[in-house]
């Protein structure tokens, strides 16, 4: 049995083949920078799925969030195997499954806007390492957990219009002594600031958001694209929620700045499954 996980800092989606039929489970992100070896089977193990499926898997391949250098892939990899005994176990990074995922075979930009951001270039074979994807405390442009902290900073800083302070308190009812001890003492911040993010979506046509939006993809762009060579003609694909919920937005900001907005996904699993089953020779093109 194969199995593909495609995996986030705040959710895993697993796609799963096994004689002819496709099984589908989610746990928690999974991500290396949060969380060590046993942190990952305890995850597993609290997950609902089929019996006798860690037993028949013999083949995972995982894509996932922080998962860029040879250390963090033996942290997944050790964790995995913990509760998958009987697997060969490949770990990539989010951007190689992605790039699959949108590209295919063709070249050009991948890009994540989900819980956090990261960019890379893709030739149509390889992905190649980028000065990006620092993380949410040294980038993270246009990411759920950029957007999400610069909407409570602003809600702290009473800089947020009075209508939207009224809702975001109803809604979320937290102060600064709360956001600093779930910031700075408690595990996965990132996840936690980007839930405040989600507060954007029913009131993206406010000015303000709209604002809010517009200027962090233009970072995004900034700082993350316009160092590619051929930036400007090459299409930049994207996946995660943020991309695919704001797309609009995004598009529009692409246009402002007279580039090519590709593909955009909320989920690459799906595709990154299909091209894994290609690739294994398990069905045809």
């Amino acid at each position: 049995m194969i199995l593909v996980a495609d995996s986030g800092s705040s959710k895993t989606d697993w796609l799963g083949y096994k004689d002819g039929k496709t099984i589908s489970f989610s746990t928690q992100g999974i991500n290396p920078y949060f969380l060590n070896a046993q942190d990952i089977f305890k995850i597993l193990s609290k997950t609902k799925i089929p019996d006798g499926l860690a037993e028949a898997v013999k083949e995972i391949y995982f894509y996932g969030s922080g998962c860029s250098t040879p250390d963090k892939h033996e942290v997944i990899s050790n964790g995995l195997s913990l509760f998958f005994t009987k697997a060969y176990i490949s770990v990539e990074n989010d951007l190689v499954g992605s790039a699959y995922a949108t590209c295919g075979d063709e070249k050009g930009l991948i890009c994540i806007l989900g819980t956090g951001s990261n960019v890379s270039y893709y030739d149509g074979v390889s992905t190649y390492d980028s000065n990006y994807g620092l993380g949410y405390i040294l980038g993270d442009e246009g990411s759920g957990t950029s957007f999400g902290k610069k909407i409570i900073t602003s809600y702290l800083y009473k800089q947020m219009p009075d209508d939207l302070r009224v809702l975001f308190a109803k809604e979320f009812e937290t102060d600064k002594e709360t956001v600093i001890t779930n910031v700075y003492q408690k595990p996965l911040p990132n996840t936690y600031l980007a839930g405040f993010s989600r507060f954007m979506y029913p009131h993206r046509e406010h000015p303000f958001i709209h604002q809010l939006l517009i200027d962090g993809f233009q970072e995004f762009i900034d700082v993350n694209i316009k160092n590619f060579k051929d930036y400007k003609t090459l299409n930049s694909h994207f996946v995660g929620s943020v991309a695919f919920y704001y797309e609009d937005t995004l598009r529009k900001v692409y246009e402002m700045n007279g580039l090519r907005l590709g593909k955009v996904m909320q989920k690459p699993i799906e595709g990154i499954y299909n091209y894994i089953l290609k690739k294994e020779g398990i069905i045809k093109e």
